[in-house]
């Protein structure tokens, strides 16, 4: 292994003198550290920048290791945990590993044992090559860890061929995360073809979708294959299927249920080996309630489901995400390159971005059209701005917010305690649980000091 940092490690434990001694352990291995004196200390640390792994102390004051790993694990599920402790026991260990824990080792421990099970936790091989680079997320921009989280999901979702339903208000790159997993698959060298549901009528989409002979329908001079067949061996992306009519979804029901199709006019059905990915902005549990969807069809296709966070919610990402987008712009626009003005910036990381990545694009694709000097400034950055929302959200948009806001405040007043925040809202603990779910909330985070 080379001394290049190759990983991100997070070491947690209030004792400086096996903090420093772990840092060495580990950077002289090649690893990227960081360290930090306290479950408290750690949290903040991970809030503003995921680590590939945590290393904490069980024995700790205030938060131990158990309880770290629990608000760790409550916020994302899959950044893996190694807890240390010079005062292991078997049932420890056993609680430990059934929670989640990757892996629990006593001290003083054995450094190369350490090593091994780091090697093991981030991928490297005994030869200490690292893995290959991510190359099937090179497109989506982002140093968020709720996008960090998504995408880790995302890649041990990849290796299967389970259905994936992709949910994100629009302009938050649904398309653009099912053409990632598409890459991290094994069907990575079949098409990749996508369909909008929402921009056809019914008996265009079932053409478009499932093909059709010649002579089927008026019009029909030609046969049509249809995308299931274009997409034979790969991945088709359904995107906006909350919008699919409902005759619709009782054929693509059946062709995932039998994996087989039926072309307009045809007399014979057809194996098809194709993944299916669907995407909403939609709320599909409330079309299943009025009706608007197949509750058979929504289990189908969300075998795995992954939320896409808004831009709202990422905003550390808008920097990146306008430094990415303004050499390809001024190429585009045959301008020199363009930087934004410190203030201009400062108002793009707190516009509100009802339109998420997409209206960031368009702003920033405005400003390099109208900008006569390289530094684009923020008089033009608002007007584009007040332009583009009229001061206004969508409904849906408000709604959101609304719904979000009142969260925040139902568990700041009961303390992060569900079942008064219940109570108070007149819903039970379960239904409570999904909408916080829906906005990223943990109760977790709104726990006073000694309830921790």
């Amino acid at each position: 292994m080379s001394g290049k940092e190759i990983a991100d490690i997070l070491v947690v434990d209030d004792d400086p003198d096996l903090r420093q001694l772990l840092s060495l352990r580990l950077s002289s291995a090649g690893y990227g550290v960081r360290t930090a004196e306290s479950g408290a200390d750690a949290l903040a640390q991970i809030a503003l920048e995921r680590p590939r792994l945590v290393i904490s102390d069980l024995r700790m004051d205030g938060m131990d290791g158990l309880e770290l790993f629990g608000r760790i694990h409550n916020a994302m599920p899959t950044l893996p945990v190694i807890i240390l402790t010079a005062h292991g026991t078997i049932p420890e260990a056993v609680d430990a590993t059934r929670r989640g824990v990757h892996s629990f080792l006593t001290k003083p421990f054995d450094p190369k044992e350490l090593l091994a099970q780091v090697a093991q936790v981030l991928g490297f091989g005994g030869s200490g090559n690292k893995v290959k680079p991510a190359s099937w997320r090179a497109g989506i921009v982002t140093q968020s860890g709720a996008m960090e989280e998504l995408l880790r999901r995302a890649e041990l979702t990849a290796t299967s061929d389970a259905s994936v339903l992709i949910l994100g208000d629009s302009g938050t790159g649904k398309e653009l995360l099912a053409r990632a997993l598409h890459d991290a698959s094994r069907r990575a060298d079949a098409p990749f073809v996508a369909i909008n549901c929402a921009t056809l009528p019914e008996t265009l989409l079932e053409s478009e979708l499932f093909g059709h002979v010649k002579g089927a329908f008026t019009g029909a001079v030609n046969a049509h294959k249809g995308l299931f067949r274009a997409a034979a061996g790969g991945t088709l992306l359904l995107d906006e299927i909350g919008d699919m009519p409902l005759g619709l979804q009782v054929k693509l029901l059946r062709v995932l249920q039998e994996r087989k199709i039926r072309p307009i006019g045809a007399t014979a059905d057809e194996p098809v080996d194709v993944r299916i990915l669907s995407a909403t902005h939609r709320n599909l549990e409330e079309r299943v309630a009025d009706g608007r969807f197949r509750q058979d069809l929504y289990y189908r296709l969300n075998v795995v489901s992954l939320t896409i966070p808004s831009l709202s919610e990422r905003r550390e990402d808008i920097p990146l995400l306008v430094a990415h987008f303004l050499p390809n712009l001024a190429q585009r626009y045959g301008r020199p390159a363009r930087v934004m003005a410190p203030d201009a910036m400062s108002a793009l990381a707190n516009a509100a971005w009802p339109g998420n990545v997409r209206q960031l694009l368009n702003v920033i694709e405005q400003a390099v059209a109208l900008s006569t000097t390289a530094v684009v400034p923020v008089t033009l950055v608002e007007q584009v701005l007040r332009v583009g929302d009229g001061g206004l959200v969508p409904l849906d948009e408000a709604k959101r917010n609304f719904e979000r806001d009142y969260l925040v405040r139902l568990l700041k007043m009961t303390g992060g305690n569900v079942s008064q925040a219940a109570r108070l809202a007149g819903r039970n603990r379960t239904e409570l649980y999904k909408i916080l779910q829906r906005h990223n909330l943990s109760p977790n985070q709104f726990k006073t000091a000694g309830e921790q």
